[in-house]
């Protein structure tokens, strides 16, 4: 074998071991890629803000299906949209962020001997932006005088009322049937809401909301739910004669 062959030889065997050392590194580095990712699992995102307590079975539209590194997804991740069931928005939700379960509580649900009762809540003087599903809220209802000799009249028809739902803002009819006190607050904009009531509670609200010139609510504030007073409970204007 000449000085030329041999100078081939070992450039042949350099070749190999460089093509050994290529093949090495890029072996190393997929495998390290595949360690730091791993499999995936599903998660959602949302595609739009969704606002405090709105019920989120009627949002399932607002969240889009992604994957990602399950060794990424964070432990409180919603990987399932069958978990939204029955369930709220515990804070505001923004677009883009991650569906976690710290996001999302149960809707706040009737007790024993309650049952749901829902009313248009005209928006500027009787939510304000305030009153949220857990609520206490107390049901004002002003009456006008309708006979001769009959003053206007302003009760609290419930107190401590518990709120388990807030809907969303709706414009009304102004040609709704009923009283023409009804009728009046049928006009503008309104919010549905949904209260926690024993039935004479659900009789007054209904009366009211039938034939209430205005009815408006007063939230109360967290530990100031002691009850009213009979004597507070209705007001006149002579009252503060």
């Amino acid at each position: 074998m000449n000085s030329r062959q041999r100078r081939g030889i070992v450039l042949l065997l350099l070749s190999v071991l460089c093509a050994l050392g290529a093949f090495a590194g890029v072996f190393s580095v997929v495998h390290d890629a595949e360690s730091k990712v791993g499999p995936e699992a599903t998660a959602y995102r949302l595609r739009a803000d969704i606002p405090a307590y709105q019920h989120l079975e009627d949002a399932r539209g607002s969240f889009e299906r992604i994957s990602m590194p399950r060794r990424w997804l964070p432990e409180t991740a919603v990987t399932d949209l069958a978990a939204l069931k029955g369930k709220i928005a515990v804070t505001p939700l923004r677009k883009g962020s991650l569906l976690q379960e710290d996001m999302i509580v149960s809707r706040p649900e009737v007790g024993p001997g309650q049952q749901e009762i829902a009313i248009m809540i005209d928006a500027a003087t009787g939510v304000a932006g305030k009153i949220n599903a857990g609520s206490k809220v107390n049901i004002y209802a002003t009456f006008d005088g309708k006979d001769q000799g009959t003053k206007p009249v302003s009760k609290v028809i419930v107190s401590n009322a518990r709120v388990i739902a807030v809907g969303r803002l709706k414009a009304l009819d102004r040609d709704g049937g009923g009283t023409a006190a009804a009728t009046t607050r049928r006009a503008g904009e309104a919010v549905p809401i949904t209260f926690a009531l024993d039935t004479k509670d659900a009789q007054r609200v209904a009366y009211a909301e039938s034939f209430a010139s205005h009815v408006r609510l007063a939230l109360v504030a967290p530990g100031g739910d002691g009850e009213i007073s009979s004597g507070d409970r209705t007001y006149t204007l002579d009252g503060d004669k």
